[in-house]
This record gives C-alpha cells, structure tokens and sequence, in this order.
C-alpha cells in the first residue's frame, strides 16, 4: 500500500524534496511504482523519499528530473537536502566553505573532508552507530562539489605525516584514499603539503583548524572540539592562525616532496603502485 503520510513542506529541505516528488508524480498520473519503474527503483523506495524516511541520492533526484521533466528541480534541491544532514553546529561552516574564494586548513589526525574518498569518509563517520551512514557519506560528498566547479576555490592544505600512517577502513582503503591525494594534488588551484616528524614541535600542536577567506566579506577561523565548531572573524584570532599557518607551510615538505612521501607511503605501507594509478587516472 502507498505511503499516505502528509509532509509539511516547510519543516525541512527534506520534506520539501518529498512533498514535491509526490505532487508532480501525482501531476504526471504515476504511482509509486511506475515511477520506480522509470527510475530503476522500488514503488516503496520512492514513498521512503516522498515521506521523508529517506535520503535522495544525486543519480536518483538526477533520473527523476528526467522522469518528470522539471528542468533540473531535484538535481537543485538536493544540495540543500544534504547540507541539511550535517551536523546543525556544522552547517555554518559548511555554508561559508561554499562561498570562500580561498580555503586553507591544518589537519593533524585526519585527511581533510573536502579531499576524502567516500570509503574513507564512511569508515571515518561510521566509527559511531549512525542512522543514515549513507546520507552522512553522501553529505560530505556534496561539500566537495565546490572542487569542481569553473571558478573554484583556492585550496592549500597541510597535514601531518601521522595522516598517512593512521590506517582508516584498512589497507586497500587507505591506499585508494593516498592515490585520490595525489590525483587532487596536481591540480593547479590545489597544493598539499605533508608536515613530516622530523618537524618536532611545531605550530599546529592545537590541532586541526580552517582559515576562510572571501572576496568581499571578512575572513573566518574555524575550529571544532568533542561536540561543536567554533567560528570568529576576529583580528586577534585570524592573525594568530595566519602566522601558525605561516610557521606550519614553512616547516612542512615542498609540495614536490609531499606528493613524493605520499607516493611512498602509499606503495611501501598500503602496497599500491603510484605508476599504476597514475595510469588509471590518466
């Protein structure tokens, strides 16, 4: 039987993705099922999205815009569906990376969210019990939508060698995670830059944080903790973050040098051929 629950529309992007999908597929004279038909997906699975139990997928909003001819109303309304399933603490941030002309970020334990593999990215959510893991995964996915489009942000990213050491989702994982950093590295707008042990003690012992940098707007430090983000446009921190990220660029391998460490790291640890995947990207 057809999921009959009535969505408010204005309770969440979810909801209003949901109440749409059933308005124009009862529009064009479809159940549940011949849409999913059309869309190569169960009756039943349309009525989880159409009742907002579950999360759309990009292919899935990508084939209904077909299905229902809307002119790409799905394939739209899905960046604020997903935005929506980050933390609320989170969303902030993630709405000011989307606008920064220039993104750079010291990352002490883990690979930055805006350069992780899906796989990566899942055994780094999934480490707690999640009810959605693959709206999370997908979640994040969407913020790195930015890297693609024609006028990208600048992004420079330094991360200690432990990054690379530290074995998310296991061997094959980490090694496909290691062959995606070089891949990315290569880009012009796009720089990495590994800070190895040999550094000792260095600026970025407070841990991770991002510096956010706009054409029209004043710039933003970020910094997270157990449960939340911290957030200021302040001079004093902004300059203080500025000049450990100086201390941190200076201390750190060339980009030419990090991507060979990376390059080693991912054939001598995880068993993967960087020549190999080179290839394949090419």
């Amino acid at each position: 039987m057809a999921n009959i629950r009535n969505l408010d529309p204005s309770a969440s992007p979810l909801d209003y993705y949901g109440a749409e999908l059933r308005r124009l597929r009862e529009e064009a004279d479809m159940t549940q099922d011949d849409l999913g038909g059309v869309v190569f997906c169960t009756g039943s699975l349309i009525g989880q999205i159409e009742t907002a139990r579950k999360v759309p997928t990009r292919e899935f909003s990508e084939r209904v815009d077909a299905a229902l001819m809307t002119g790409g109303l799905f394939s739209r309304l899905l960046g604020l569906v997903l935005r929506s399933q980050l933390p609320n603490w989170f969303q902030p941030y993630a709405e000011l990376e989307a606008k920064a002309a220039y993104i750079s970020s010291f990352q002490a334990q883990l690979v930055d969210g805006l350069l992780q593999t899906p796989e990566y990215a899942r055994a780094v959510l999934g480490v707690r019990e999640r009810e959605d893991l693959d709206a999370d995964v997908a979640a994040r996915m969407e913020r790195q939508r930015i890297l693609d489009r024609a006028r990208p942000p600048l992004v420079w990213v330094v991360m200690s060698e432990a990054v690379l050491y530290q074995e998310i989702g296991g061997g094959d994982v980490m090694g496909e995670q290691l062959a995606h950093l070089l891949e990315v590295g290569s880009r012009d707008w796009l720089k990495i830059q590994i800070l190895p042990f040999t550094a000792g003690a260095h600026a970025g012992l407070m841990g991770s944080y991002y510096l956010l940098r706009f054409d029209d707007d004043p710039d933003v430090f970020y910094t997270e903790d157990f449960v939340q983000g911290h957030m200021t446009a302040n001079s004093e921190a902004l300059r203080e973050g500025s000049l450990r990220y100086d201390h941190l660029q200076a201390a750190a391998l060339s980009v030419e040098e990090s991507a060979a460490l990376i390059a080693r790291v991912m054939e001598e640890r995880y068993g993967h051929d960087p020549d190999s995947d080179a290839r394949s990207v090419a």
